[in-house]
């Protein structure tokens, strides 16, 4: 049965579920535009954020349970020698120590939430705190963006910092190549649902194909951000980070952001922010003039 048929009977249900937590340098977070040596003053930074989360969501939807990245695993701060340089990013985002039940599938068993029902798991993009936990879901369609699968597989990922060495080897991801379909303010979106109700929309910058993830609930959209921006504040603020390969695209990507918010009330979720989660309990959407 479509989920459509069941919008009248069905509440979905949404979790954020913290996997472990992260420092990262305070230029890496908070990078100056127009930096030539914006990436050296991120990696050699001394000075540290306080410990940020790293938020998977889940949506119990009617067609099957929604992963929205996959946070890390417990062996994550394991050292990484390929390229030499990748010893210098590990020292500016490092990570708490964690066991394995903190791990993303044993935090939804916990929750009473099957592994063998996730329908979908969406990677708002690569990097190891969002796709560290692919191994729980062998069974489940992966979906990233054909941008982000280009940039980040092979020896030219490697070696700009993607750890596709550790993806699984069964990893055959979905690959998204967004349609002129206008969604909002976004020319281009991908519907994942039958209900359209979860729309998925280009948001570059941070990495070179970065998506994030809507999802229309009532008369309110939640945004499923990834790492569009760190925080809700440095959206508004419009903030680069310091390891964007576009930051131009990221301004551009904070931009549409903001432009949606101010026409539909947008309840705005990024992967490192511990108030994203009040946000969502409390269905509080970005303030607008």
């Amino acid at each position: 049965m479509q989920a459509a048929q069941h919008a009248g009977i069905f509440k979905m249900k949404i979790h954020a579920i913290s996997t472990g937590k992260v420092k990262i340098t305070q230029n890496w977070q908070v990078a100056r535009e127009g930096d030539p040596l914006r990436l050296a003053h991120t990696l050699f930074d001394r000075r540290f954020t306080d410990w940020l989360p790293i938020f998977c969501y889940v949506i119990e939807h009617p067609e099957g349970l929604i992963v929205i990245d996959t946070g890390i695993p417990a062996n994550a701060n394991d050292p990484v020698w390929f390229p030499p340089w990748m010893r210098l990013v590990q020292r500016a985002a490092y990570f708490d120590r964690m066991s394995s039940e903190e791990e993303i599938g044993p935090q939804l068993q916990k929750r009473g939430l099957s592994i063998n029902d996730v329908r979908w798991v969406v990677l708002t993009h690569l990097h190891q705190d969002h796709d560290g936990g692919l191994h729980h879901f062998p069974q489940a369609e992966i979906v990233i963006t054909q941008a982000e699968w280009k940039a980040a597989a092979g020896l030219k990922g490697r070696l700009v910092g993607y750890l596709n060495q550790r993806w699984p080897k069964w990893f055959s991801p979905t690959l998204i190549e967004f349609k002129n379909d206008p969604y909002g303010v976004f020319t281009y979106n991908h519907q994942l649902t039958l209900a359209g109700d979860v729309h998925l929309v280009p948001t570059p910058g941070h990495s070179l194909g970065h998506m994030s993830v809507l999802l229309q609930e009532d008369s309110h959209v939640i945004c499923f951000a990834g790492d569009a921006s760190y925080s809700q504040e440095l959206l508004l603020t419009d903030e680069i980070d310091g390891i964007a390969p576009n930051p131009v695209a990221q301004l551009r990507s904070h931009k549409q952001i903001l432009e949606f918010a101010a026409q539909t009330p947008l309840i705005y979720l990024p992967a490192h922010e511990w108030d994203a989660q009040r946000r969502l309990e409390a269905r509080e959407a970005i303030p607008c003039s």
